[in-house]
């Protein structure tokens, strides 16, 4: 995407200059995400880049400062994520900044992004407003001691190419809009499970590498019995290894299940929301049990 707007910005005593992600510096990008805290891989980035679009700020002597980038889902809608800032910056304005140039590319559209504490008020000054709370669960998966197989009237068995159609349209009825480039692009690098009534899928479950170890998501179900029954496969394949799921499910079945597998609540971002012009508010739906992501939802 071209750059709008102003293409270099003052910050103290230097200037920064803003350019497009997709040629930054992959080794340098991933240092970004670290000096945050953040446990994206370098495959994680590429595959965000490959997935959407964004810019980088850098100083004059050529590092890395800060990125923001935007993920379309359609002509209307897309998500927002890996907006970051060096910490020596975070209060320079340059996440403000380079969110002013991804919210020019999205001018029009509806937007949804998932808000640490830290951006919170960032984001409500661009107009955001909060939908709900999502609970990044993660740790060592321990062994199931419940394995208790699926109702006689329900069929779990592992995803193939032929049921792309049905997982593109079950996942869009949870997350409130059409995401089929970003599902295709997902069901080809991870392994999933379905749940099906009398032919027809009901539940799904995608789980792939990511950051520390493996990530599930997304994850749609009708029920928390469903939604255990699609990603008890998954627990179960990653004993002993690092796994984690993102969810707006707080309490009940669903989340005692993954807390006794060893998915604790790790920490809460906030999911926020910003209507486009004459456009309905697109809102998820209460059967996504799983994120993508916390940049692609």
């Amino acid at each position: 995407m071209d750059a709008p707007a102003a293409e270099s910005k003052l910050i103290d005593s230097f200037k920064m200059h803003v350019a497009g992600i997709e040629g930054a510096n992959l080794e340098q990008l991933h240092a970004l995400s670290v000096s945050v805290g953040w446990p994206l891989r370098s495959e994680d980035l590429q595959f965000l880049r490959e997935c959407g679009h964004g810019y980088v700020a850098r100083d004059e002597i050529g590092r890395l400062t800060g990125s923001a980038m935007w993920f379309p889902h359609g002509d209307d809608f897309a998500t927002i994520g890996m907006v970051i800032t060096s910490p020596r910056l975070q209060t320079n304005g340059t996440a403000r900044w380079l969110m002013d140039h991804v919210l020019s590319d999205c001018r029009g559209r509806n937007l949804r992004l998932n808000a640490t504490r830290a951006a919170h008020r960032l984001y409500h000054s661009l107009g955001f407003q909060p939908v709900r709370t999502i609970y990044q669960c993660q740790g060592i998966v321990r062994r199931l001691t419940d394995l208790t197989p699926p109702t006689e009237q329900s069929v779990v068995r592992r995803l193939e190419g032929e049921d792309l159609a049905a997982v593109v349209e079950l996942d869009t009825g949870a997350f409130g809009v059409s995401r089929a480039v970003l599902m295709g692009k997902l069901f080809a690098q991870s392994i999933g499970y379905g749940l099906f009534r009398g032919g027809q899928l009901y539940a799904l479950a995608l789980c792939r590498p990511f950051g520390r170890g493996y990530v599930i998501g997304p994850v749609v179900a009708e029920s928390d019995a469903d939604a255990i029954a699609v990603i008890r496969q998954h627990v179960a394949a990653h004993e002993n290894k690092f796994l984690r799921l993102d969810t707006p499910v707080e309490t009940g079945t669903f989340a005692t299940f993954l807390s006794q597998s060893g998915l604790t609540v790790f920490d809460t971002v906030l999911s926020m929301s910003r209507r486009g012009k004459g456009r309905a508010d697109v809102v998820p739906g209460p059967s996504l049990y799983g994120l993508a992501s916390h940049a692609l939802g």
